[in-house]
């Protein structure tokens, strides 16, 4: 019995040890940054309020839950949501941008349990700002918006500047290209620190950040809200702020004449809470001194393996960084990086506008990968390109198709809005535009009853303009390679958008003609020069345009007539037989309305003079613009078509180049996103 006695004493000691020296670790690591982060310097909440135990409570605490567990953003903004209307609950919360991530995520969660338990215990909307983060619930739709709940708060440091030459002047220099370069951020980050000099000599360091769900207009103009209490709070004829802090929901500013960016530590991971029992004062005192001394020993020795696997975890943070970083810069400079850094988008944005890549989101797939629809937080639609690993389309082609179609805008061109870069994943993001492709309404007996002629030389107006903007108006000369229906998509209004510039290459050549190392395109839309010789030029592009205007005539496809074992004729040679014969009315889809007749063969007649044989003889894309804009315009008689001859048989022909050139050849007819390889001449 004393022997068990003696035992359980042993076990309550050890136990009681135990405790003291998870105490003594937590209470020297986590009340500083607690008490610190605990306080807001700024909050706010509603009048309006919730019923306890309701359904909007119910997420409120999903929201919390959510904020103060989520590990997997790194980049220190928060947007989620739960629940539906009318009890769903949104929040936003936002670390500054200089805050290292443990940090950041020990200030979001203390915060928001603070904000949603204590400050705000019932209300429906509840924002709060300390140092570091500020957290924002609320049961309105905020995403991307700029909240003006919120009255601006300031705060003034003193004591006031006493050199004051040439202070304003420098300050609003300072936060006005600060504002600017915050706006031209991306969407996981909207933050600009730098420091000035007042012609006076005095240091000035400034912060401007906006939540990077704002776009750049919207944060500027949040952050211009701001700066704009300058005058009336801080700088004055008889008082200038050596400090000043202004917040919004969505965006703070800051200055001071002393540094306060860059140097903020690197806070542990949050900690579990412990319920400490207090520790049994029952003992002799020498026990007592036993137990401080295994107590200091066994709190230094814990103390130090804690700082050596927080030091190893954050060495393992910025090794993966700079990893990352790295790989970036083999693929952008830092010139490039500055230009298309606001167009970046992270790869939980992807996921989360696709339901994390779902089947029920994908629109298409091809050889080069799969296209989804997505749903940005605001509601904007778009459609995302997620390239295949080993796919064939590497970091060059990535790099160009970024650097390059960033810098491409015309109505008739899909345009692309950013693209994601995290480690092998490539994703590019693209408006998403209403209808189909081309070749699902053209081609479809039930669809093509409702593309009438009007709608169809709406088309063709529109693509012939594109494709003039990319030979002749954009900053480079390029040529697509790849013209064909199904990558022609039709917005609400059935405007055409030239699609598919995937894979683009930039080239240092003629600016007329090259030879192309690989044969790309689509089986019936490439032109002989390039089929045989590997001649690539505009008039490739123009021999493309000339195939599709012919099919969205006829309503047939070009492959129609290739596999008939018994008719060799192909849709080129049969136009060019009507033409000839005087019946190129039989080349007209039989659904189109009669009414429009001399439009119509003014197509077919640009048609066909696009798709001679001699590409010296087909018409620039300007020519053809101006064919189809002016009814005063002489068209030249065409010449025969390629491939209407005994000996230039386009099947026999294209099968036997096919498997005997190095090629990337596809039929025609495949899906939405068949990838494109474009050629792009340097003007």
């Amino acid at each position: 019995m004393h022997r068990l006695t003696n035992k359980i004493n042993a076990n309550m000691e050890s136990s009681n040890l135990h405790f003291l020296v998870l105490s003594l670790i937590i209470s020297s690591t986590m009340p500083k940054f607690v008490s610190a982060q605990s306080s807001f310097r700024r909050q706010w909440c509603s009048d309006t309020t919730y019923a306890p135990n309701s359904t909007y409570q119910s997420n409120l605490q999903a929201v919390l839950n959510s904020l103060s567990t989520d590990t997997r953003i790194t980049y220190g903004f928060y947007n989620i949501t739960a629940g539906h209307e009318p009890d769903k609950v949104s929040s936003l919360a936002l670390c500054r941008g200089d805050v290292p991530v443990n940090t950041c995520r020990n200030c979001i969660k203390n915060s928001a349990i603070l904000l949603i338990n204590t400050v705000c215990p019932n209300q429906m909307e509840g924002f709060g700002y300390s140092g570091y983060c500020s957290v924002f619930f609320s049961n309105r739709s905020i995403y991307g918006k700029v909240q003006n709940v919120v009255d601006p708060w300031f705060y003034a440091d003193r004591p006031p500047v006493t050199n004051t030459r040439g202070f304003s002047d420098a300050l609003s220099l300072l936060m006005q290209s600060l504002k600017n370069r915050a706006g031209s951020g991306n969407s996981e980050m909207k933050y600009a620190a730098d420091k000035a000099n007042t012609s006076g000599g005095q240091s000035l360091y400034g912060l401007v950040q906006c939540t990077p769900d704002l776009s750049k207009r919207s944060c500027m103009q949040c952050s211009q809200k701001l700066i704009d209490y300058f005058p009336s709070c801080c700088i004055q004829s008889n008082y200038t702020a050596s400090g000043v802090m202004l917040v919004l929901p969505n965006c703070f500013v800051r200055y001071d004449i002393n540094s306060f960016y860059g140097n903020v530590p690197d806070d542990p991971l949050p900690t579990s809470s412990l319920n400490i029992s207090p520790s049994n004062n029952a003992t002799t005192s020498g026990r007592k001194s036993n137990k401080t001394r295994i107590v200091g020993i066994v709190s230094i020795a814990l103390g130090v393996s804690t700082m050596l696997l927080a030091t190893s975890i954050i060495f393992s943070i910025l090794l993966k960084k700079r990893k990352l970083r790295k790989s970036w810069m083999v693929k952008f400079s830092k010139d490039e990086i500055e230009e298309i850094k606001s167009l970046q988008f992270s790869l939980g944005a992807m996921k989360q506008a696709t339901q994390n890549f779902s089947e029920e989101y994908k629109l298409g797939e091809g050889g080069f990968g799969s296209v989804y629809k997505g749903v940005l937080p605001d509601g904007q639609e778009i459609a995302v390109k997620k390239l295949v690993k080993n796919s064939g389309q590497g970091d060059a082609e990535f790099k160009n198709e970024v650097l390059i179609l960033a810098k491409l805008h015309h109505r008739n061109l899909v345009r692309l809005l950013g693209f994601c870069l995290h480690g092998k994943e490539m994703i590019l993001v693209y408006e998403l535009v209403a209808n189909r492709s081309l070749d699902k309404f053209i081609f479809d007996p039930l669809s093509r009853q409702s593309m009438q002629w009007e709608t169809r030389y709406k088309i063709i107006n529109g693509v012939a303009r594109g494709i003039l903007y990319l030979h002749e108006n954009s900053r480079l000369k390029i040529i697509h390679r790849d013209l064909k229906a199904a990558n022609i998509l039709l917005d609400e209004d059935f405007y055409p958008k030239i699609a598919d510039f995937g894979m683009a290459r930039l080239f240092n050549f003629d600016q007329t003609q090259t030879q192309a190392s690989k044969i790309v395109g689509t089986l019936g839309y490439i032109s002989p020069e390039y089929a045989l010789e590997r001649q690539v030029s505009v008039k490739s592009d123009v021999y493309s345009f000339g195939v599709l205007v012919l099919e969205i005539v006829s309503g047939q496809r070009i492959t129609s007539f290739f596999y008939d074992e018994d008719n060799q004729e192909n849709l080129l040679s049969f136009a060019w037989r009507n033409w000839t014969e005087g019946n190129a009315s039989y080349l007209v889809d039989p659904v189109i309305q009669p009414g429009s007749s001399t439009e119509i063969l003014k197509c077919i007649h640009i048609g066909l003079l696009c798709v001679q044989d001699d590409p010296t003889d087909r018409p620039t894309m300007a020519a053809v613009d101006l064919m189809l804009s002016s009814d005063s315009v002489t068209l030249q008689v065409p010449a025969q078509p390629a491939f209407c001859t005994e000996d230039q048989n386009l099947p026999d022909m294209l099968l036997e180049w096919s498997t005997t050139t190095k090629s990337s050849v596809r039929l025609e007819g495949g899906s939405i996103n068949n990838v494109s390889i474009t050629e792009l001449h340097p003007r």
